[in-house]
């Protein structure tokens, strides 16, 4: 954890926000800024600041691999699988990552969700 971190704040419950989803491994909640009619934040419960700092390793395999079948059962619970859905992480400052913790966003149920 990076007692900096918004989302690290948001895993120990110190930030206040609606978990949509919780294991051991991720955490998923709505986006405050959404740009679509869902915009979902799926984030790993350990801190990685972006995908460069994760190594290949069967846990972090595990882990990348949870954050996207997370994001598949919400988008279906949800009501946009059928119709599709975007997943976008963003990597580095230039990437268009604004926060320092790895997040997958799921985005749907508008024609357009850049």
């Amino acid at each position: 954890m990076n007692k900096n971190c918004i989302f690290c704040k948001i895993i120990n419950k110190e930030i206040f926000t609606k978990i949509i989803f919780e294991d051991d491994l991720v955490l998923a909640f709505d986006d405050v800024h959404p740009v679509a009619s869902v915009h979902v934040l799926i984030i790993p419960k350990k801190h990685f600041e972006s995908i460069n700092d994760l190594t290949k390793t069967q846990k972090n395999e595990r882990l990348m691999g949870r954050l996207i079948l997370v994001a598949k059962q919400i988008a279906s619970d949800r009501g946009i699988a059928e119709k599709g859905y975007k997943l976008l992480i963003r990597t580095g400052k230039e990437g268009g990552q604004e926060v320092p913790h790895i997040h997958l966003h799921l985005m749907g149920g508008i024609s357009n969700c850049s």
